[in-house]
């Protein structure tokens, strides 16, 4: 209850006059003293918890980030993040990237050096992956007039224009109702060359085709290939299903970072000559609407790649002109798929037309691996053990037949979420050590990161967990307004087709590479344990550079390792102007900023 200054003075008498006048004296030396401080951005922060709340214990095997017992102290009322005076001790020269392709900088796909030298083109090879060396240091400068991305849900439909200024795709798809512009934004009307009264009334016309689908319950998992805008899995999330959507980075400018910055599950990636980083039998159902990959090019090498990630029952939906026009051209691609799809043992389970006059096929993948061997020709032929491994990291695309494993469907959407996955280990251990950690991180993420006063969640919408283990950090978060990508590192054990099994997506990647993803594509980094292990094969340096460059301005950065890791990044993120907070010596929490270095270079 407030009390007035009157009778403050009136109760207590003269002696808390003397006190309240000492205390304003030390108020001002503090505050002088202060004045003489060096700027506060050039030193680290701490962070103020309630110490009064208990600690809880969990003793979590977990998979990719630790076999301890893990502490996790409850925050209350969140770290604040507060400058205080421990310099930087490491200088560095940080410089704008410069060139035509500056602001949208992707090292491994702008590297035009290794792309010039390429001897063919002929299957997309210069739209894969070629990493520069060393790691390129150059910060991406900021788009002009760029601002805090616009919230979801109302993303999906419209974005700031300043943010992706690309004009190109609103001109050349304006009759197929992909982008338009409206004054400062960028507007997704949800339409698309197959999907001409929209999505909605095109994915209602596939459950109604084939209602096995089931959208959200039975059908989960989808890669939509080709995406254009992402609109198809954008308008999905609705029907509580998670689409991977990607294209390569083409003519068709920025599709992918329009679906990122609309809030939409996306990734750059092609099928040319290696493998997609996915893992064998992880997607419920493949899309396919007029996504210009033929099929049946190289011996049949791209569907057999689709038949690779496929899941046995899973279908592959193919909404193309071969489909439903006549004229000559299409007739043969027709025949060649027909043929192709046959010596797959895929069935054609639907083939119709909608009431717009597009026509779409939906296949399906066997469950059992007896119809390959009943073949009369072996043809494509059985992948042999060297093939079987399950493995997609710079591997080239096979030309054999991916057998499906001696595995059920998942559970049918939520409770495949927490139950056992079909792909997981059989003995009893294995089924142990996931259960436990879907514990651990069901409490982790409540008491130390949800209720998180460091993180607005408000603004988290693109979140990626950098060493996702089975993925229970994104499974604790299926109830907020936010999607994960979750990353299994190419150095860590191969845990992804557990992640896919449970209803989630993610990759693989190399951390001492650059990532197939726009600048500026990300709200919340997330890794646990990665750091130690990773720092032994490359530079921590380019790894904090590779995190600057994927996080948006305001965005954060969720570290939960060692002290001796988190105090070899504080300084390089305080170089980069970021603010940082440290919780009871096991979590580090970041913040970027808007700050980019000049034209020249800047020393800090």
């Amino acid at each position: 209850m407030g009390i007035s200054v009157p009778s403050f003075f009136k109760e207590r008498k003269f002696p808390f006059i003397f006190t309240l006048s000492l205390l304003l004296v030390c108020v001002s030396v503090l505050l002088f003293t202060n004045t003489n401080t060096p700027d506060p951005l050039f030193f680290y922060s701490d962070v103020h918890t309630s110490s009064s709340a208990q600690p809880i214990v969990i003793a979590s095997p977990l998979p990719a980030h630790t076999s301890n017992p893990i502490t996790v102290p409850p925050i209350q009322n969140g770290p604040v993040w507060d400058e205080t005076s421990i310099p930087v001790s490491v200088n560095f020269n940080w410089r704008l990237c410069t060139g035509s392709v500056a602001v949208d900088y992707i090292p491994c796909l702008d590297n035009f050096q290794a792309i010039k030298a390429l001897k063919s083109r002929r299957h997309m090879e210069h739209r894969e992956r070629y990493c520069p060396q060393p790691s390129p240091r150059c910060l991406e400068p900021l788009p002009k007039g760029y601002k805090v991305p616009v919230p979801w849900p109302e993303s999906r439909d419209m974005i700031w224009y300043d943010n992706v200024p690309h004009p190109k795709l609103v001109e050349y798809k304006k009759d197929q109702n992909w982008v338009k512009k409206s004054d400062d934004y960028l507007i997704f009307p949800g339409g698309g060359t197959q999907f001409k009264e929209g999505v909605n009334h095109y994915t209602d016309f596939i459950e109604k085709t084939l209602p096995v689908i089931e959208w959200g319950r039975h059908v989960r998992v989808v890669l939509d290939v080709g995406c254009g805008v992402a609109s198809f899995g954008g308008y999905l999330l609705d029907r509580n299903v998670i689409t991977m959507s990607f294209a390569p980075k083409d003519e068709h400018e920025a599709q992918i970072q329009f679906a990122l910055e609309r809030g939409i599950p996306a990734t750059l990636s092609v099928i040319g000559t290696q493998r997609l980083t996915f893992p064998d039998n992880a997607y419920d159902l493949i899309h396919c609407a007029r996504c210009r990959v033929h099929w049946d090019a190289d011996g049949g090498k791209p569907l057999l790649e689709l038949n690779r990630i496929l899941r046995p029952g899973g279908f592959f939906i193919w909404s193309a002109t071969p489909v439903y026009r006549d004229d000559d051209r299409d007739k043969r691609v027709w025949k060649s798929m027909v043929a192709l799809t046959r010596s797959m043992c895929w069935d054609v389970v639907a083939k119709t037309v909608d009431s717009t006059g597009i026509g779409l096929v939906i296949y399906r993948k066997p469950i059992s691996f007896v119809r390959y061997f009943k073949r009369k020709e072996n043809k494509p032929p059985i992948c042999g053990p060297k093939d079987r491994k399950n493995s997609s990291w710079y591997v080239p695309l096979s030309s054999c037949v991916t057998l499906p494993p001696r595995s059920s469907w998942p559970l049918p959407w939520p409770n495949r979420l927490t139950s056992k996955p079909p792909s997981l280990a059989t003995n009893p251990e294995a089924e142990e050590m996931f259960y436990k950690d879907t514990i651990h991180w069901s409490a982790l993420v409540s008491d130390a990161y949800a209720n998180n006063a460091a993180i607005n969640w408000s603004s988290v919408r693109n979140v990626m967990d950098m060493n996702a283990g089975y993925g229970g950090f994104a499974a604790a978060l299926t109830d907020q307004l936010l999607w994960v990508m979750n990353v299994v590192p190419v150095h860590v054990p191969d845990t992804l087709s557990v992640i896919f099994d449970r209803g989630l997506i993610g990759i693989y990647h190399d951390w001492c590479e650059s990532l197939n993803t726009y600048p500026r594509t990300y709200d919340l980094l997330h890794s646990s344990f990665l750091f130690e292990n990773l720092s032994q094969r490359c530079d921590m340096i380019d790894v904090v550079v590779e995190m600057d460059r994927i996080l948006r301005p305001g965005g954060y950065l969720v570290v939960q390792d060692t002290m001796e890791m988190i105090n070899k990044m504080r300084p390089i993120l305080h170089s980069l102007h970021w603010s940082t907070a440290v919780h009871k010596d096991q979590f580090l929490f970041g913040k970027k900023g808007f700050w980019r270095p000049g034209r020249g270079s800047s020393k800090s």
